[in-house]
């Protein structure tokens, strides 16, 4: 039970790697609150999460949401532990069509989100509490369509750097925890994008992975839960990632 009597937010905690993320974290001891913005994919999420779980409906883009948020935590349980910062999205554009209004989508959600969610929430965090903020390998690898994502995703990289130099007086830690292609419904939503179908585009997509496969949502999951837990003690301001090689050799 390696976060036994910690409690824990996860955002964007209703379906993919956030919810795997919180079922791990339920399993292992943790209170763990999660968001969403539909109160139905919530319920449902909170009802397959091992032990004491929170279903707050809240949008990260949203500051009066993240309000609520911060202020339900702050009743029922007076403090958290660890942060995980995971909500967020990814639209596939061309370069050359690229709109204001996917930019902002984009930065609105993935950059603007995860600094207020963690600037609203950090004041609950205990001494020698975890962040952990969820990048992405597109954020230093190449990634056709992917250019206002992978910004996005760089800003997350970089502010791990700075909180972890900003927060280290607090015995707080802030990593970052960047995953490969996972075998999610993000994956479906990215096919007509890259004109396959989505069976096609997971099979093309494992072929460009050392390993030869997707990575399962259960094992970003087991990431999330050593940066978090007290296993990794001496490690802040840094990068783990879980790509199945894509992005390392």
């Amino acid at each position: 039970m390696r976060l036994a009597n910690k409690v824990a937010l996860v955002t964007g905690g209703s379906a993919g790697l956030g919810l795997a993320i919180a079922q791990r974290f339920g399993s292992e001891g943790a209170h763990v609150y999660i968001t969403g913005r539909r109160k139905e994919a919530l319920e449902a999420a909170k009802a397959s999460i091992e032990g004491h779980v929170t279903a707050v409906t809240a949008d990260a883009t949203m500051s009066g949401d993240l309000d609520n948020l911060v202020e339900a935590i702050r009743q029922e349980s007076g403090h958290l532990d660890v942060i995980v910062a995971n909500a967020g999205s990814i639209e596939r554009m061309n370069f050359g069509d690229v709109t204001e209004e996917h930019f902002g989508r984009t930065f609105d959600l993935n950059a603007r989100g995860t600094l207020f969610t963690v600037q609203k929430a950090l004041p609950l965090l205990r001494m020698g509490g975890s962040i952990v903020l969820l990048g992405s390998i597109t954020a230093f690898k190449g990634d056709p369509g992917a250019g206002a994502y992978s910004a996005a995703k760089a800003a997350v990289r970089s502010y791990a750097r700075t909180w972890a130099a900003e927060f280290g007086d607090r015995g707080l830690r802030v990593n970052v925890l960047s995953p490969g292609p996972i075998d999610t419904l993000i994956i479906d939503g990215q096919a007509e994008y890259f004109g396959q179908d989505p069976v096609a585009l997971r099979a093309h997509m494992s072929t460009l992975v050392p390993m030869g496969r997707l990575g399962l949502p259960e094992e970003i999951a087991n990431g999330a839960l050593f940066l978090a837990s007290d296993e990794s003690s001496f490690m802040t301001g840094a990068e783990l990632c879980i790509d199945g090689g894509m992005a390392q050799v």
